[in-house]
């Protein structure tokens, strides 16, 4: 077994710290920026990229004030124009609220249509995606536009067109994809950034202690509270 995976990993691993460093550190600052005036984070992703939603999302070590926003329908319809619309009216949005969105192509409705809304309220946007590959995409959506071209920061996660990264002598189809590896890494740091920066400027960062820690879920109950009307909210 050679472990193929592991050295892709190590391989994007070095990339994502050689060409993103300059972006996590400007979407960093939006962070630190939006939870000290109040407001909070909200992810969005839609299909598998909800798993790069819920990593910086209501965890260990991540920001208390933060929620998901969440696909009903699990990515059935993010190419379908006007789904977007419909969620966005089921979303509260405040001032300093920072967005993330999650989307590997960035060419489908859903997420664009989100991005629209977030933009149009004036808040921040960060977007996730692959950018060299979304370049060589096609929007689905009338408006012609892709995701990235609304962010603020974009974190580009580096992944090959078609995501799976991969070749098995024998097999024509790529496999593995590396998209939610590279997003979580990404995404970490940025908060971790983030975190640091508040630090420094000498605010207490609510941050989630471990549930599984004695007194931890006392504390996280207690900063929950302070955000309840926001984090709990649709």
């Amino acid at each position: 077994m050679g472990l193929e995976f592991f050295d892709k990993a190590r391989e994007l691993t070095d990339e994502l710290e050689r060409t993103q460093k300059e972006n996590i550190q400007k979407a960093a600052e939006i962070v630190a920026e939006g939870i000290m005036n109040g407001g909070i984070t909200q992810a969005f992703g839609s299909g598998h990229s909800y798993a790069a939603a819920i990593e910086i999302s209501g965890r260990a070590g991540g920001l208390i004030p933060s929620k998901v926003i969440m696909d009903p329908a699990g990515g059935m319809y993010e190419a379908i124009e006007g789904v977007g619309k419909i969620l966005s009216h089921k979303v509260q949005i405040k001032p300093y609220d920072v967005f993330f969105l999650i989307s590997n192509s960035g060419r489908n409705p859903m997420g664009i249509e989100l991005a629209q809304w977030i933009k149009e309220h004036g808040n921040k946007l960060i977007v996730v995606t692959a950018l060299e590959a979304s370049k060589q995409s096609t929007s689905r959506h009338s408006s012609g536009k892709l995701l990235y071209e609304f962010a603020d920061v974009v974190l580009d996660n580096r992944s090959v067109f078609g995501d799976a990264a991969l070749q098995i002598e024998g097999l024509e189809t790529m496999v593995c994809g590396t998209s939610s590896f590279s997003a979580t890494l990404l995404l970490q740091q940025t908060i971790y950034e983030a975190i640091k920066i508040m630090v420094a400027k000498g605010y207490n960062p609510p941050v989630y202690r471990s549930a599984n820690i004695d007194g931890g879920p006392e504390y996280n109950t207690e900063i929950e509270n302070q955000y309840g009307d926001r984090i709990f909210h649709i």
